[in-house]
């Protein structure tokens, strides 16, 4: 999956081929072995690793008591696995989306956020007043996020696997927020599919503050605006730039059934 798949890439350099002390090259029998500079970044490297999973367990064993309410996260205590397509908005992107998708909702809105656990992290870090309802889901593949949400609002998902959807919201989602990992058409196309099993058939109805119930966000490449359009034909490209904390090679955009304060349509192209 990692080599064959269009993913969204990195700009950033995968120290993983430091997880060897000694390698060889395709053309030389030779083995090389690292400088001491390059040592000494390997065990750093280590030793933040293992932090990490100290610090990981500890978030663990914490949401063992965890209540219903939502807990504040930090996307920072989950590495990037670049094999899954992982790579986390930077912190005032995710905080926008969390804004626009919950603007306006009630106590009664059921939120779904799926393939972007940074977006829910951003979530759980706004004021209360701007979180109404505590019917938010996060769908992920990365069984890690568990913690992050519960075992209450987490869920695990497989854009392979449209039709496998919770029963808990099967058509009863107001706000989806999607954001598939892959920058190919079947990916984009089962993930839409997964977004009509999620989807709550309201269009037109309003909340109780007057606001649009039906909303609906995706956040992928721009190379995908043709398959947007055919497969979310009720959004539009905006004018909002998402951004990612390490960069990406790919130039990302944000397509939404609304406008907001915090974008319009891009009526440019």
């Amino acid at each position: 999956m990692w080599c064959a798949r269009p993913y969204r890439q990195s700009k950033v350099f995968n120290y993983s081929i430091l997880t060897h002390r000694k390698y060889k090259m395709d053309s030389d029998d030779e083995p090389l072995v690292l400088s001491a500079a390059t040592l000494a970044a390997l065990q750093q490297f280590r030793s933040e690793e293992e932090q990490r999973k100290e610090h990981f367990a500890k978030l663990y064993q914490e949401s063992e008591d965890r209540y219903d309410e939502l807990q504040k996260a930090s996307i920072d205590d989950y590495k990037e696995d670049w094999q899954l397509s992982q790579f986390w908005y930077s912190d005032e992107t995710a905080d926008i989306l969390a804004k626009a998708l919950l603007e306006g909702a009630d106590e009664d809105t059921v939120v779904c956020i799926a393939s972007a656990p940074s977006v829910y992290a951003a979530v759980t870090r706004l004021p209360a007043e701007q979180v109404p309802t505590k019917h938010i889901y996060l769908l992920e593949f990365d069984k890690r996020f568990e913690v992050m949400a519960g075992k209450k609002y987490f869920h695990f998902y497989d854009y392979n696997k449209p039709e496998e959807v919770p029963e808990v919201i099967r058509n009863k989602c107001h706000r989806l927020l999607i954001d598939p990992p892959f920058l190919e058409e079947e990916c984009q196309t089962k993930s839409a599919q997964a977004a009509r099993n999620l989807l709550a058939d309201i269009n037109g109805e309003k909340t109780a503050s007057g606001d649009q119930k039906f909303k609906l966000i995706s956040s992928t490449g721009e190379r995908m605006r043709d398959i947007i359009k055919k497969t979310y034909p009720e959004t539009l490209l905006t004018s909002f730039l998402p951004e990612h904390k390490n960069g990406l090679s790919n130039e990302f955009r944000c397509y939404a059934s609304f406008e907001c304060p915090y974008w319009k349509f891009d009526n440019t192209v």
